[in-house]
């Protein structure tokens, strides 16, 4: 009895135990034993502790209750227009700022707005309403991307003085020199990209960082490259000056001539009259399309050994316009572009190793027997749009050339087919000439061809002789051989599309 009175009180209801005395290890009575939710702005996802993913929500407030642990927020594809100090100031830990594509003007961004941001190493605000860039950016920087803005000025502290910065972008601004400060990358000597292209400078900045290796200016007003300009670059590597005003006078003879590791150079669209001096023999491809140049002289190309591709279309390259033998120093060239210029024969004494020449638009009239002897490794040989005759293509022109593949002929005044092809061609285009009859003969050999357009001639169904056909046993077409005329096999009519025929597809001839 002593003992059930003993117990009696430990069986009886009492009042709670007292708060803190309880198993913290222990779940509660409907609690999950999951962690809490973690704390994400409305409307946000939050993948990771880290980031907050705010983009593409219409936004038009910067919005609240960001962990401040956050290290990277992306904003980009909202409506904002301006980025509240406060907020920003709070968010120390960020490492990635991703504002593009909102409204954001410099009224809205305030001067101190990125002071508290110590750790942010990538910044992006391309494509809002900047009218000058921010004062100041944090000295961890390391890609900054202002571009598509409207932009005029920069400032000695919005780049400059970031030792890690390596990339940064201000194309399609409305920058002028006066604008780019000469210190505006004082102490940011790791930059290896810089994009300036689609801006108002009229000549090459001075004072650009040292360790650039690609420099974009395209697209601007630059009319000369100041002596010096790009003496410090010595690890450049790409160089774009495209789309600019340069004359002869613009350059010197040692613009160009300390950039010992240039490989990509392009002055296509300017108003040069001469290929340039001094180019570094360490360059891979030259752009100098669409400018005014006459005449190419050898001494301007002497040294440029590992020159793989050369671009001169749509100059004003006339019958001297290259000598034979002024391509001659270029022993690595692999591809010649000189479409759209006046030659009226192929260049003499091309460099041996060229593997694709490309000269539709000139006013090649004569291919004489040897005029394509230098060439024995030419893949690619386009003479489109000239003025060739059956009369005056002779029958050993193509007959060095054992590695063709792809020989264009259209556009031209051939009543016959070539002959002499070589038996590796692959593709051979023939439209738009002014062929009245098809024979054996020229195609016999040709059992690697794949494509023949022979469209827009002067060809009937009875002009095509009896067996031409089984010499291509590895053409194929598609639909019909009649292309797009569908005209009958018996049509005595011209077959104005008599057939591309080109390898992607089933049916065989």
């Amino acid at each position: 009895m002593w003992l059930s009175l003993l117990l009696l009180p430990l069986l009886l209801p009492g009042p709670p135990p007292a708060l803190g005395m309880e198993d913290a290890s222990f779940p509660h009575l409907g609690e999950s034993s999951q962690p809490p939710p973690r704390a994400c702005p409305p409307r946000c996802s939050c993948p990771r502790a880290d980031t907050v993913d705010c983009a593409g929500l219409d936004l038009r407030v910067f919005p609240d209750h960001i962990t401040r642990a956050a290290q990277h927020l992306s904003l980009q594809n909202n409506q904002l227009q301006e980025l509240p100090y406060n907020e920003l100031s709070r968010l120390s830990s960020l490492r990635t700022l991703n504002l593009h594509n909102n409204l954001i003007s410099s009224e809205g961004l305030p001067d101190e707005a990125f002071e508290s941001l110590t750790q942010l190493q990538h910044i992006y605000v391309a494509h809002n309403k900047l009218s000058v860039a921010p004062q100041f950016l944090p000295r961890s920087l390391r890609v900054a991307d202002l571009a598509a803005n409207e932009v005029t000025e920069i400032f000695p502290l919005t780049f400059g003085e970031k030792p890690a910065l390596r990339s940064v972008y201000l194309h399609n601004n409305q920058l002028n020199n006066t604008g780019l400060p000469p210190d505006a990358f004082h102490g940011s000597q790791a930059v290896v990209t810089l994009s300036l292209s689609s801006n108002r400078l009229s000549y090459v900045p001075p004072s650009l960082p040292s360790s650039l290796e690609r420099l974009h200016l395209q697209n601007n007003l630059i009319s000369k490259v100041p002596r010096g300009a790009l003496s410090r670059q010595t690890h450049l590597r790409e160089l774009y000056l495209q789309h600019n005003q340069l004359t002869d006078s613009g350059l010197h003879a040692a613009t160009f001539s300390k950039l010992h590791c240039l490989e990509y150079l392009d002055l296509s669209h300017n108003q040069l009259a001469a290929v340039p001096a001094g180019l570094p023999h360490t360059l891979a491809v030259l752009h100098l399309g669409r400018n005014r140049i006459r005449r190419v002289e050898a001494a301007r190309l002497r040294g440029l050994r590992g020159l793989r591709y050369l671009l001169l279309q749509h100059n004003q390259l006339g019958a001297a316009g290259l000598p034979a033998g002024a391509l001659r120093p270029l022993r690595g060239l692999h591809t010649l572009h000189l479409y759209g210029n006046g030659l009226d024969r192929v260049p003499q004494a091309l460099p041996r190793r060229l593997r694709a020449l490309v000269l539709p638009h000139n006013r090649v009239t004569t291919l004489g027997a040897r005029d394509l002897a230098a060439t024995p490794s030419l893949a690619e040989l386009n003479l489109a749009y000239n003025r060739l005759a059956s009369a005056r293509v002779h029958r050993r022109a193509f007959r060095r050339l054992r590695a063709l593949r792809s020989l264009d002929l259209a556009g031209n005044q051939l009543t016959l087919l070539p002959s002499g092809l070589p038996a590796s061609l692959r593709t051979l285009r023939l439209q738009r000439n002014q062929l009245r009859a098809l024979e054996p003969e020229p195609l016999a050999g040709l059992d690697q061809l794949q494509e023949l357009c022979l469209a827009h001639n002067r060809l009937r169904v009875g002009d095509i002789g009896p067996g031409t056909w089984h010499e291509l046993q590895a053409l194929q077409v598609r639909g019909g051989l009649l292309g797009h005329t569908e005209c009958p096999q018996v049509s005595p009519r011209p077959l104005h599309s008599l057939a591309c025929l080109p390898s992607n597809s089933r049916a065989r001839l």
